[in-house]
């Protein structure tokens, strides 16, 4: 049991603690019943789900950037050149 001095009045349980746990004789019998379960909160099923997106958003984005460097590299990548002058422009306008 947590417990704490209370100003002189000695000691007594933190915020009202108490361990409320018994031992069940049943439970303890060693036997096993066919209907254990385990079930994961949706927070925890939510964040497989994220990392799983991530693996494959990270392994696309590794294919598509080995695709880039091949064609660098062989000197078919050419660069739509508008689009780079308008996020030029939008990066020089925003530090200015």
């Amino acid at each position: 049991m947590v417990d704490r001095i209370i100003g002189g009045k000695g000691y007594g349980p933190l915020n009202g603690v108490r361990n409320s746990a018994k031992a069940d004789p049943k439970k303890d019998s060693g036997k096993t019943s066919g209907s254990d379960q385990v079930s994961f909160s949706s927070v925890l099923q939510n964040a497989t789900q994220s990392q799983e997106v991530a693996s494959a958003q990270t392994s696309a984005r590794a294919e598509k950037l080995q695709t880039l460097k091949n064609q660098i590299a062989s000197g078919q990548y050419r660069p739509d050149l508008e689009k780079v002058a308008e996020r030029m422009m939008k990066f020089i306008i925003e530090d200015s």
